[in-house]
C-alpha cells in the first residue's frame, strides 16, 4: 500500500511561516494516526491552524486503486 499526503501551502506567506504551518499539520496528523486502520481506501481531509481544508491524505493499494 501507499500513503499519499497532499497539502497546499500559501505562497503568499514567508517560507518560515509555511514551514511552521506544514510542521503543525504533520504533527497533528501523526498524533491521530492511531485512529485509522491504514487500509486502502482510508483517508481524511487535512486542515490548517485556521481550520481551513488545505489538502488530504489517503491510503491506496500499490496498484494505485483506492
Amino acid at each position: 500500500m501507499k500513503f499519499v499526503l497532499e497539502v497546499t501551502v500559501d505562497d503568499g506567506q514567508p517560507a518560515k511561516d509555511r514551514a511552521s504551518e506544514l510542521g503543525r499539520i504533520l504533527r497533528y496528523w501523526g498524533g491521530n494516526l492511531h485512529h485509522y486502520a491504514l487500509e486502502p481506501g482510508d483517508g481524511s481531509a487535512v486542515y490548517d491552524s485556521a481550520y481551513r481544508e488545505v489538502g488530504g491524505w489517503r491510503i491506496v493499494a500499490t496498484d494505485g486503486t483506492a
